[in-house]
């Protein structure tokens, strides 16, 4: 039997079948380091518009976990794809340096005895030893950009950044000081951010407490009584009873009615709605004898329970009727809305009773309580209020508190003297900074588009933003005030100028090292130099002034204004919230023009990642088990708009998915063999018909590809790009072409044309998928024929396909419905070869009866229908002539028949037909393959 395989164009490629990431990514990271890949994007593109992602700044503390992954990745596959659409997109990493996370590190470390400097030196070196652990992590995932000079909040240009940052906004007026109740955290010693607090269940101690009538003449009056028969009590509910010791005022909603009830011995006011409820609960009986609306009842005064002071009626419009009593025990200094409303009646800060101290522990000079932590106090001040006989009610319940993120501890609203930017104090010029940043939400487009009714809530009902700290790790807020006045120094922004210079050159230790004489000369004994910190919010909320436009100038067309801004949704109400303020306050427009927000990761069943549940994903076991190729294309495949799941099962499908890309591009190249584009590349004109198709398809998905890049779609791009391989690709395209890619003559149009098309394709998929799987589009790069660059990153998307003219008789119609009559025999073929009528595909001979229209169309193929089809012999009938045992398919009007053919099998081309052995010279081939080895070679048309 002679051997024919050496007269086969059979398919080569060093391109390993098995991709070994985890072993082969570092190597593509130290060639993508030793030719400078970023600085050569950089260059290249310096003509180029400009797509700033600015980096929203990761913690300098631990190691990276999914989430940083999601985040990291997701901006890289932008900037890829920006660059790759022409636009010149550099990435700029960041870090956020300062805060409490760190200094609370570093004390468990080294203890609190240490000194406010070697605190800060301590601090500074321990985060500068995280962003390198973290860095490595980023740079092992593929992410592109510069990592040899990245931002950080820390850097002595951005600390002092920051301060001119803060000077523009003080200058703007955004800035005041003020006493208003802040998140205070005891174990932190510093009020807290919005975005620093988290809710918890808390086991709380309830009590009804009876505050008595000091005005009973007006208290008759207000229910219409000439007098009141018997002693009166107002009555509150309330789960703090630690804040009873700061009373100062009882809260009613005007428009509520409120009951006096007799109760035998006293008389209780109370809400009418709850008056059932509250007697149930104080195992009580009695009648109401009056009822008023709140209004009537504003300035009677009532006693407190325990102290010789008046705590009169204010009405206030945020008293709810849902549980308690409908009355509202006011503490200005513990409370968001008692502070509003007693400062409403005219209560001025020095009058404000603030007992409890910065650790939670009450001033020595409280009577009954002085010295006891609040927490502890509570159940002493529940006995007291029974001893005087004010407790008429009592339980523990368990409900939803804020906690410390950090610490996990209570929380309490705490007035304390602290720097403010105003969201509707009235600036220098121009609208309030709510008015700003409401407008600005209006102007920025949202991915998803729900972030933007978020934010818009969130800016509307937020209060003024307390910007000041109390720690040692954070840029100064270097403010000198009177002593007697405590106004700022009337110099101060020119004074803010000259620290920013220190800081420049020494960091923020200049400032705390500095002796106010420096800057005040003999003005220094009439002023107090602050040691307030400001929050770290506001480190990473100003990045946009002091490192777009300072140490990491992009060059942006319209200044520093990043085009986008990408983060996970807790920060609507974190960066994207702080950035936002800053930005209106100090250029009048937000720093973004287009927010995208991602959500968390959770497991397969929706749970949150825990390591007690063990259901934890790290990213560097992902990379060092199956690459991180594999963990970009989870990212890429999920819908980022909602929770995104991994588990190690939903990983292996990723893997599974990657392998059948890696494969699709493996069979492109293995059939490149002996292809070079310089000589060999045909003009879409001399191409066969399935070809031309071929390379329109993929114009069309490219089309489409980079919409969906455009648009963040980035599940779009995957599910095209893996069905492209699968169906047109692989289950058409690529299967229809091996016979003749194989079988025809090296050199011959057929082969060349195939060639062709396979060589503009796989220059387009390598170009679709350097964004996602960035490792393997550049492995794949370095073995495609011709000459070429470093890396398909220094490329724009591929220009080489060609689109089927207008009016081509094989359009792309007739090729879907080709399609569909390809999709409707394999169907009876698979059905043939699992009942063993056939063996395989080339044993069947087919006849297709269809309508007119599509044997019209079918006929177009003339005898290449079976390379179409592939199978032995193909032919075409009417419908009409379609015998009994013809079958039925899912195409409208086409019936099939298989039969098993009788002929010879080709030892060549595998094919069964009737002229096998007719030349004697080559008794074991048919004509096609004896005319390919030593004739002129076949030709073909279309297949």
């Amino acid at each position: 039997m002679t051997d024919y395989k050496a007269t086969l164009n059979l398919p080569d490629t060093a391109f390993p079948m098995k991709a070994g990431l985890p072993q082969r990514e570092p190597q593509i990271l130290q060639s993508w380091d030793s030719i400078g890949l970023y600085q050569k994007l950089r260059e290249i593109g310096k003509d180029r518009p400009k797509f700033v992602l600015h980096d929203g700044p990761p913690y300098a503390n631990g190691s990276i976990h999914i989430g940083h992954a999601v985040n990291k990745i997701l901006k890289d596959i932008i900037t890829r794809s920006k660059t790759l659409s022409g636009f010149d997109a550099p990435y700029v990493p960041g870090w956020d340096c300062h805060g409490l996370p760190i200094e609370h590190k570093v004390e468990v470390t080294h203890g609190k005895h240490l000194s406010a400097d070697k605190t800060r030196e301590l601090c500074r070196a321990y985060a500068s030893e995280q962003i390198e652990g973290q860095k490595a992590d980023f740079i092992r995932l593929g992410v592109l950009g510069d990592w040899g000079n990245p931002y950080k909040t820390m850097d002595f240009v951005n600390e002092a950044g920051e301060i001119r940052a803060l000077a523009e906004m003080v200058k703007g007026g955004f800035v005041f000081k003020g006493l208003k109740p802040v998140n205070w955290c005891f174990d932190c010693g510093s009020a807290l951010a919005e975005a620093e607090v988290e809710y918890a269940d808390k086991k709380s101690a309830t009590i009804d407490v009876a505050f008595p009538c000091a005005d009973e003449a007006k208290l008759a009056a207000a229910f219409g009584l000439a007098a009141l028969p018997k002693p009166a009590s107002i009555v509150i509910w309330t789960t703090t009873p630690w804040t009873i010791p700061a009373n100062q005022a009882l809260n009613l909603h005007p428009e509520f009615r409120y009951a006096l009830v007799d109760v035998g011995d006293k008389l209780l006011l109370l809400a009418e709605e709850l008056v059932e409820s509250c007697l149930l609960r104080y195992k009580l009986e009695g009648s109401v004898i009056a009822t008023a609306k709140g209004e009537a009842l504003e300035l009677i005064n009532f006693s407190h329970p325990f102290y010789e002071r008046r705590s009169p009626v204010y009405l206030a419009e945020y008293v709810e009727l849902g549980a308690g009593t409908g009355v509202v025990h006011s503490s200005p200094a513990y409370g968001e809305d008692d502070f509003v409303t007693c400062k409403r009646y005219g209560m001025v800060n020095d009058d404000i009773l603030n007992p409890v101290q910065s650790n939670g522990v009450y001033v020595d000079s409280l009577p009954f309580f002085g010295g006891q932590f609040i927490w502890k106090a509570n159940p002493n001040i529940v006995d007291k209020l029974a001893e005087v006989g004010s407790l008429l009610h009592t339980e523990t319940i368990s409900h939803s508190y804020m906690h410390c993120w950090r610490h996990k501890t209570p929380l309490i609203y705490r007035a304390t003297a602290q720097w403010f930017v105003g969201m509707d104090k009235q600036p220098t010029e121009g609208a309030t900074l709510r008015e700003r940043a409401l407008t600005g939400i209006e102007h920025t487009d949202f991915i998803p588009a729900w972030g933007q009714a978020r934010l818009h809530s969130m800016i509307a009902g937020r209060p003024d933003w307390c910007i000041s700290r109390q720690r040692n790790w954070g840029v100064p807020i270097p403010f000198f005030l009177h002593k007697e006045s405590g106004e700022l120094h009337p110099r101060t922004v020119e004074l803010m100028e000259e620290v920013a210079q220190r800081v420049e050159q020494e960091g923020i230790e200049a400032w705390f090292k500095l002796d106010a004489a420096d800057l005040l000369g003999s003005e220094a004994a009439q002023y107090d130099k602050i040691s307030d910190t400001l929050d770290v919010w506001f480190d990473s909320g100003t990045t946009h002034w002091h490192v777009l436009r300072g140490s990491h100038a992009l060059g942006h067309a319209s200044g520093p204004r990043g085009d986008l801004y990408l983060e996970g949704s807790d920060q609507h109400r974190g960066w994207f919230h702080s950035s936002l303020l800053t930005g209106c306050a100090i250029d009048n427009h937000p720093p973004y023009r287009e927010l995208l927000t991602h959500g968390f990761t959770v497991d397969e069943n929706g749970r949150k990642m825990s390591k007690s549940m063990g259901n934890v994903i790290a990213p560097q076991q992902v990379t060092d088990t199956l690459g991180a190729d594999i963990l970009r294309l989870w990212v890429s495949a999920t819908d980022y708009s909602g929770e995104m799941a991994v588990s190690q099962q939903i990983l292996q499908r990723s893997a599974d998915a990657y392998r059948r890309i890696r494969n699709t591009a493996r069979f492109l190249l293995s059939n490149l063999s002996g292809f070079d584009p310089a000589q060999h590349l045909l003009p879409a004109e001399d191409m066969l018909a399935l070809d031309r198709w071929a390379v329109d398809r993929a114009l069309l998905l490219q089309r489409e590809l980079e919409e969906a890049y455009g648009e963040y779609r980035f599940w779009n791009v995957y599910q095209k790009v893996h069905n492209f391989c699968v169906q047109e690709l692989g289950g058409f395209y690529l299967d229809i072409i091996k016979d003749r890619q194989y079988t025809t003559a090296a050199d011959s149009t057929a082969r060349r044309s195939c060639q062709t098309a396979l060589f503009h394709i796989a220059e387009a998929l390598v170009r679709w998928i350097a964004p996602i799987l960035a490792f393997t589009a550049d492995e794949l790069w370095q073995y495609l024929p011709g000459a070429r660059n470093e890396s398909v990153m220094l490329n724009t998307w591929y220009q080489g396909l060609s689109e089927l003219p207008e009016g081509i008789a094989l359009d792309r119609a007739f090729w879907e419905r080709v399609m569909a009559v390809k999709v409707a025999v394999n169907k009876e073929l698979e059905n043939l070869r699992a009942a063993k009528a056939i063996g395989g595909n080339l044993q069947a001979e087919v006849t297709l009866y269809a309508e007119e229209a599509l044997v019209a169309d079918l006929a177009k193929l003339s005898n290449e229908l079976r390379f179409v089809l592939i199978t032995s012999t193909a032919s075409v009938a009417p419908l009409l002539s379609a015998p009994a045992d013809a079958v039925e398919t899912e195409v409208s009007g086409l019936k099939l028949k298989v039969v098993k053919s009788s002929h010879a099998k080709c030892s060549r081309c595998w094919h069964h037909r009737e002229d096998v052995g007719v030349n004697p010279e080559h008794p074991e081939i048919c004509g096609r393959c004896v005319d390919n080895i030593s004739g002129a070679g076949e030709v073909r048309h279309y297949a």
